[in-house]
């Protein structure tokens, strides 16, 4: 336990021997979306990419093709780091749910697989771009709205769940949304929230430190501090569920590999469509951040689209043991009496002698 949290940290990779070079590196990998095509959520085209218009703030990750491609890809990476769980998609202890809420859904694949799971409950999708999905099941919806301004759903949620929100807000709006997150709960429900970081990683040197790949990181970061939107959100998800009022509050840490270079079967599954997530994506996660906070001065389009084929190109050498960072937090509402203990207890020790 550390600092009152409930923490599960991950353990080290072990490096496949006899990996060989083969077409998990290769440029064939795609995966098959469908664009809705209403003249309403055109979005914005900007340096190549289609971004969202509801919001009047711009938001870093474009809303196209490419980037539900990524999005499908990320939501499987997450699946198989955690397929030795009996629900790989949460793990808050939720029974028999009447009401979920997926906030930034992007494609829908999550909530898709948790109505699939619970057919019994609503479970609501809610992004600032439609998603392209043409099938989704009865008792799911996928609804276009700003989880930054009011909130209008009555009904008070069993589950909330966020994933990969990194650049979504800055630190106001974060606040906001988790004290809305906290109010939108029933007493005993819980929230859920999985980010990775934004920076590569490697713990046995077989990544140069002059490698170009060690570049991504600080410089979206840095970008991400001039734009007013940390990109550190992994870090900082801990004290701001507690800040809103969260209690029962665990985390799992985790090492998403990128590339199949690891030995274990989960790492290496996960490992390869890690590959194709950072191959599909890292353009888009650039291109926003890089055009309008880049440094010494604002990067070009083609700048980036240079920067990033030289990124892809060190990422396909399959002698770099390399990983992102992600972490998953859940905690719960608590009841009534718990919070009326609570501030009685600060009246308490607030009394002097």
């Amino acid at each position: 336990m550390r600092g009152g949290i409930k923490s599960e940290p991950e353990e080290d990779i072990a490096v496949d021997p006899k990996l060989h070079v083969t077409t998990v590196y290769g440029d064939d990998w795609q995966s098959e979306t469908t664009s809705i095509g209403s003249s309403i959520y055109r979005g914005l085209e900007e340096n190549g990419r289609r971004y969202q218009t509801l919001s009047h703030k711009e938001y870093l990750i474009p809303s196209d093709e490419k980037q539900f491609e990524t999005y499908e890809a990320g939501h499987l990476v997450a699946l198989v780091m955690d397929s030795d769980q009996e629900n790989p998609l949460f793990r808050s202890p939720v029974r028999n749910p009447k009401h979920i809420l997926d906030l930034g859904t992007g494609q829908g694949n999550w909530a898709i697989d948790v109505a699939d799971m619970f057919p019994e409950a609503t479970v609501r999708g809610v992004d600032l771009f439609p998603p392209p999905v043409t099938w989704m099941p009865p008792n799911c919806i996928l609804e276009v709205d700003n989880i930054a301004e009011d909130w209008t759903w009555n009904e008070p949620q069993d589950l909330i769940h966020m994933r990969i929100m990194i650049g979504a807000f800055d630190d106001q709006e974060w606040n906001r949304v988790y004290q809305q997150c906290y109010n939108n709960l029933r007493p005993g429900g819980w929230l859920e929230q999985l980010e990775a970081s934004p920076y590569i990683e490697c713990d046995d040197d077989s990544l140069p430190e002059d490698n170009i790949l060690r570049t991504w990181g600080p410089a979206l970061s840095d970008c991400g501090k001039r734009a007013g939107r940390p990109l550190e959100t992994i870090d900082m998800m801990q004290d701001a569920f507690r800040k809103a009022g969260f209690v029962d509050v665990h985390e799992k840490e985790y090492k998403w590999p990128i590339g199949p270079w690891a030995r274990d079967q989960k790492y290496k599954e996960a490992g390869t469509v890690n590959f194709q997530h950072w191959m599909s994506g890292m353009e888009g996660w650039a291109m926003w951040l890089l055009c309008k906070f880049g440094a010494p001065e604002p990067w070009t389009q083609e700048e980036v689209i240079v920067y990033v084929a030289k990124l892809r190109a060190e990422l396909k050498n399959p002698k770099f043991h390399i990983y992102e960072r992600a972490r998953r937090v859940w905690a719960r509402k608590p009841f009534p009496e718990e919070v009326a203990a609570r501030e009685a207890s600060v009246v308490i020790k607030a009394e002097p002698e």
